[in-house]
C-alpha cells in the first residue's frame, strides 16, 4: 500500500524546505571549522553515571521531597538502561519520575522530559510525542525537550514533524545532541555528506571522551553504512584512543574485522561485547556471525539469549515487534513475524515499520502485498542496503528481474557488508538471474 502522489508532494516539500532550513541553520553556526578526519544524547560513562545516581540517592533520603532531583535520578536510571541492556531500570526510572510528578504535579517539566525519555526508550513512542509536546509548553527552550520530540516523531514516522524540532533544538541548544540528530534526520533523507558535516559540528562540540567516542563511533557508522570499510576503522580506532572500553566502537571494529576476514577475531570480539552488555543488536548480530561460520548451534544459543533478553524487556514496558519481527523473519518463524510487524504497523507508519512488514510478507509468500511497503521504506531516500535488499527479493520473487537485478546491485554497491548472510545471497541471486 503506498501514498497516492498527489497526497504525498506536498509533505515532501515540506519536509525539503524543512531541511534546507536546517542546513542553513546548520552552515550559520558559529565554530572551528570541519576538522580533519585520519541518534539522543551520548551515553554517560559508566563510573560517572553511578556516582551521580549515588549521590542523588544519598541527597533524597535527607531531602525526600526534591522534585528536580527525582527526575534527575529518573533520567539517570533511563541511560543506564540503556548503555547496561539491564530492563530492570526502566522501573526505577518509572518510579524515580512519578515520585517527582508526585511532588511536584503541576508545571514539573523536568519529570516530563524524563518520562518521555523513558517512553522512547521502551518504544512507545506515541506516549513519548504526548509527553514530549506536554514539556514543551512548559521547557520550550530546553534542548532535551525537542530531543524527545525529534525521536519520537522520527520512529512514528511523521518526518516533517521531526525535522522541525531538530531545527528547534539547534536554534536553542546547538550542541552535541542537536548535531547528532540532525546527522542522522539528513542520513534518512539520503543526504549523506550533511548527514556527515552534522556530525563533524557534533565532534567539534565534544567535551569528553564519552562525548567523542559517540560522536566517533557515528561517524565510522556513516562510513560503514557507505561501505567504507577503511574510514570506518579509522574513525573507530579515533574514538578507542579516547575511551578504550567504549562497547559501541568494539563493536564497531568487531564489523570491521569480519569485513576484513579476520571472522575468528571478530567472534571473539562478539563474544566479550555480548558478555558485557547483552543487547538485542548485539546479540543478534553475534548470532548471525556466527550462523554466517557455520557454527549453527552457538547461534542458535545467541538467538535463545536474544528471545529471553527481549522477553525480560517486555515485562518491564519495553516493546520492540519491529526488530522482534526481523528476526523472527529471519530465522524461521514468518507466521509470528507477520503478526508482531502488523502489531507495529498499527501502532507506527514509519520507513522502518514499512520494511519490517514487507520482509514479513515476503517471507509469507505474499510478494505482490509486501512491494508497496518497501517502495514506502524507501520513501525518503534513505540509502539503506538492507531495505534495498529486501525490496530486490521481493522483485525477484514477483518475477520483476531488471528491477531486482537493479535493487540489489544497488545494496551491494552501497554497501557490500551490510549483512553477513545477506550479502552472500544477493550476490547468488543475481548470479542466478544473470544466468537466466
Amino acid at each position: 500500500m503506498t501514498d497516492e502522489p498527489r497526497s504525498r508532494v506536498p509533505a515532501l516539500l515540506i519536509v525539503l524546505g524543512v531541511l534546507l532550513t536546517l542546513a542553513a541553520v546548520l552552515s550559520a553556526l558559529p565554530g572551528r571549522g570541519t576538522p580533519s578526519a585520519a541518534p539522543q544524547a551520548p551515553a554517560a560513562q559508566p563510573a560517572a553515571l553511578d556516582v551521580l545516581i549515588s549521590r542523588a540517592q544519598t541527597t533524597l533520603r535527607r531531602t525526600p521531597a526534591d522534585a528536580p532531583l527525582w527526575a534527575q535520578l529518573g533520567g539517570a536510571y533511563v541511560e543506564k538502561a540503556r548503555i547496561t541492556g539491564d530492563p530492570s531500570y526502566y522501573a526505577l526510572a518509572q518510579g524515580a519520575l512519578d515520585r517527582s510528578m508526585e511532588i511536584e504535579p503541576s508545571g514539573n517539566g523536568e519529570a516530563l522530559i524524563g518520562l518521555g525519555q523513558l517512553a522512547n526508550a521502551r518504544h512507545d513512542f506515541a506516549t513519548a510525542r504526548d509527553l514530549g509536546e506536554q514539556a514543551r509548553v512548559l521547557r520550550p527552550y530546553t534542548g532535551a525537550v525537542h530531543g524527545v520530540l525529534a525521536d519520537a516523531y522520527t520512529q512514528l514516522g511523521d518526518t516533517t514533524a521531526a525535522t522541525a524540532a531538530i531545527g528547534d533544538m539547534l536554534a536553542v541548544d546547538p550542541g552535541l545532541a542537536a548535531f547528532t540528530r540532525a546527522s542522522y534526520d539528513f542520513e534518512l533523507h539520503g543526504r549523506v555528506d550533511e548527514a556527515r558535516s552534522a556530525m563533524l559540528r557534533a565532534l567539534d562540540s565534544a567535551l569528553t571522551p564519552a562525548d567523542v567516542a559517540y560522536c566517533r563511533y557515528y561517524l565510522g557508522e556513516l562510513a560503514w553504512n557507505a561501505g567504507d570499510v577503511a574510514g570506518a576503522a579509522e574513525h573507530y580506532a579515533a574514538g578507542r584512543a579516547v575511551a578504550p572500553q567504549d562497547l559501541t566502537l568494539q563493536q564497531g571494529e568487531a564489523k570491521v574485522a569480519w569485513a576484513r576476514g579476520r571472522t575468528a577475531e571478530a567472534i571473539d570480539a562478539y563474544a566479550a561485547i555480548t558478555a558485557r552488555a547483552p543487547i538485542p543488536q548485539y546479540l543478534l548480530e553475534y548470532g548471525e556471525l556466527l550462523q554466517a561460520a557455520g557454527r549453527d548451534e552457538d547461534a542458535q544459543a545467541q538467538y535463545d539469549v536474544l528471545a529471553a533478553q527481549q522477553s525480560l524487556l517486555a515485562a518491564e514496558g519495553s516493546t520492540d515487534d519491529q526488530v522482534a519481527a526481523i528476526v523472527a523473519a529471519d530465522h524461521g518463524d514468518p507466521a509470528e513475524a507477520l503478526r508482531l510487524a502488523e502489531a507495529e504497523w498499527d501502532r507506527r507508519q514509519s520507513v522502518f515499520t514499512a520494511d519490517a512488514l514487507a520482509w514479513a510478507l515476503y517471507v509469507n509468500d505474499r510478494a505482490a502485498e509486501a512491494l508497496g511497503f518497501a517502495e514506502r521504506a524507501d520513501a525518503l531516500g534513505w540509502r539503506n542496503a538492507t531495505h534495498d535488499y529486501h525490496r530486490g527479493m521481493i522483485l525477484a520473487a514477483l518475477g520483476r528481474t531488471a528491477a531486482a537485478t537493479d535493487a540489489l546491485s544497488e545494496a551491494l554497491a552501497t554497501n557490500p557488508y551490510f549483512h553477513p548472510l545477506h550479502a552472500p545471497i544477493a550476490r547468488a541471486v543475481l548470479d542466478r538471474m544473470a544466468a537466466a
